[in-house]
């Protein structure tokens, strides 16, 4: 049997304990998401291109091809892949728990990494172009839904070896009190995690059976309702997960404690009980769905989901301000934020992906979930716009911050290339900016969502969008070349990092060795004593108008649609 001193090792920076087949999972699960970016990334760089008019790289075959691939190796691959790194991090190393049935972890990453290859496989054969989306009758190949459910099947499995981790550490009181709110935020991922696995296996089941012949019919309007319970939920775990990654960077960088646990964990619980009727924003044009399902969900039900990213915005910011203030930043409004360590690319990405997520992804999302609004941008550029802002913006931008961090401190690892890796969330964030608000404007000027030639150069009918649109798409073409240049340096940094960098020895310097920082806050409850945040306030006032104006100037963009004669 093991002694205790060979499954755990005691981490240096945050004393934590790390149990050895936890960081191994965490290593090989991380490794696989950087994997799938690298390729998705690759496949979303050609569709922006080919976008693009004047470039135009791809035929029609191979964009809805690409266009399948990427949707699936970034929304899923990438994001899930990751997000289990993060759920073994959240409870066995910040419980000091050993983690609950390894080899069940493992048959659970082997499970997603077979369903990946399979999908993507039976993709690039050629017959399955049927995008992200897979809606019948588009029908694809077999094994495209049966890697789609083995990849299920092995998250889901991943996320029982988290909840038994939990236990565990309860069971065995390896933490004192409450878990920490990194660790509740982590199962509000999981949580969420459950219903949204489940009910992608729950449609993509009886769609395998009918792709072999087994089941004469699938009903469309039944597929998509179950389908958007997971194709929409998943951002709702990345949401769940990124914001805890908010939460952990603050403390690990900066030393910052919630404003208050109670309220922080009150908005979580926000998320589990409202934030997955979100999906109907995508069924809002359905004719065979009543007008009071459509009503209820996206005004009385969203707006408290609204509500719980809406405190996160301001406890985050208020964390960080709070902790800034201790540290002697207290002249004006803002100095502590003019010196903030924004020469560490953990918190720059961090920042970057909390204001980005807020101003594009978040305001865009009420707008595209209001029922009336919805029908002028459902089926245009806005909607790939508006993930854009939350998926990558927000959940990719925070999950490359925190890699900063993983490396040192479960890798082992330096960063090989530091002056790249302070660039790189810069870079990669004017890029996806860019792509959000370049996609978002052309749909509103009324480019369609999936059309591979804007041009129509094939058609028999012509027809013209206005120049702006054609500026927007070559301004998007030109976005997705800097985000894929910041991506290229993100995976270029690690992969070098975690394969030829200098082993760490001792503790892992701070952006700001001068001051030492309780990194193992992390790991604690408790909320900050005195709380005294008035920049967060005029940041968050700031964000309320232009909330407001933007959401009626699209009432009046929907008033000119049916003028009063």
């Amino acid at each position: 049997m093991a002694t205790a001193a060979e499954t755990f090792r005691i981490c240096p920076t945050t004393g934590l304990k790390i149990h050895l087949s936890a960081q191994t999972l965490i290593k090989a699960n991380a490794v696989a998401a950087v994997v799938f970016l690298l390729f998705g990334g690759l496949l979303g760089l050609s569709v922006a291109l080919t976008r693009w008019p004047a470039v135009h790289i791809l035929p029609a075959n191979w964009f809805y091809l690409a266009l399948t691939a990427h949707g699936f190796n970034v929304l899923l691959c990438w994001i899930i892949f990751f997000e289990v790194a993060i759920l073994y991090f959240a409870s066995a190393v910040l419980l000091n728990s050993r983690l609950a049935a390894p080899r069940a972890a493992w048959v659970a990453f082997a499970l997603m990494v077979i369903g990946a290859v399979m999908t993507n496989v039976v993709v690039l054969q050629g017959d399955s172009s049927v995008m992200f989306t897979s809606y019948p009758p588009l029908r694809a190949q077999p094994g495209f839904y049966l890697g789609l459910i083995l990849f299920a099947v092995g998250a889901l499995t991943a996320v029982g070896c988290f909840f038994g981790t939990l236990v565990i550490a309860k069971e065995e009181k390896t933490y004192e009190g409450s878990v920490p709110l990194v660790t509740f935020g982590a199962i509000t991922a999981a949580i969420i995690a459950v219903f949204t696995l489940a009910s992608g296996a729950i449609i993509l089941i009886p769609t395998f059976l009918w792709s072999v012949g087994l089941v004469s019919n699938i009903d469309p309007l039944m597929y998509k309702l179950v389908w958007w319970a997971m194709g929409h939920s998943s951002q709702q775990i990345n949401v769940s997960a990124h914001v805890a990654v908010w939460y952990a960077i603050a403390a690990m960088t900066l030393g910052a404690k919630p404003i208050s646990e109670k309220v922080s964990r009150t908005a979580f619980l926000l998320y589990i009980l409202f934030l997955q009727l979100a999906s109907a924003h995508h069924l809002l044009v359905e004719p065979g769905l009543s007008s009071e399902w459509k009503v209820f969900n996206t005004s009385y039900a969203m707006y408290l989901a609204v509500l719980g990213s809406m405190i996160h915005g301001m406890t985050v910011p208020g964390a960080v301000e709070t902790a800034q203030r201790e540290r002697g930043y207290t002249k004006g409004l803002f100095e502590w934020l003019r010196k903030a360590p924004w020469g560490n690319p953990a918190f720059a990405g961090f920042f970057l992906s909390l204001v980005l997520f807020g101003f594009l992804g978040g305001i865009s999302g009420v707008v595209m979930g209001t029922e009336q609004i919805n029908l002028l941008m459902h089926n245009t550029l806005y909607a790939p716009g508006h993930f854009h802002a939350t998926v990558v913006a927000g959940t990719t931008l925070a999950f490359m911050a925190i890699t900063y961090l993983v490396v040192p401190l479960i890798f082992q690892k330096e960063i090989m290339f530091p002056r790249m890796a302070q660039w790189q969330p810069y870079i990669f964030a004017i890029g996806i900016a860019g792509i959000s608000v370049f996609m978002m404007g052309a749909g509103t000027l009324g480019v369609p969502r999936r059309h591979w030639d804007i041009t129509f150069s094939d058609a028999l009918l012509h027809y013209d969008y206005p120049p702006a649109a054609y500026l927007m798409l070559a301004l998007n073409g030109l976005s997705a070349i800097a985000a894929a240049l910041g991506g290229a340096m993100y995976i270029i940094n690690v992969v070098a990092s975690v394969s030829f960098g200098k082993s760490v020895k001792g503790a892992v310097r701070q952006a700001q060795p001068a001051t030492p920082l309780p990194a193992a806050v992390v790991g604690q409850y408790g909320s900050v004593a005195h709380v005294r945040i008035p920049g967060t306030v005029v940041l968050v006032t700031v964000f309320l108008v232009s909330f407001v104006l933007y959401y009626f100037v699209n009432w009046k963009y929907l008033s000119e649609v049916w003028p009063m004669r």
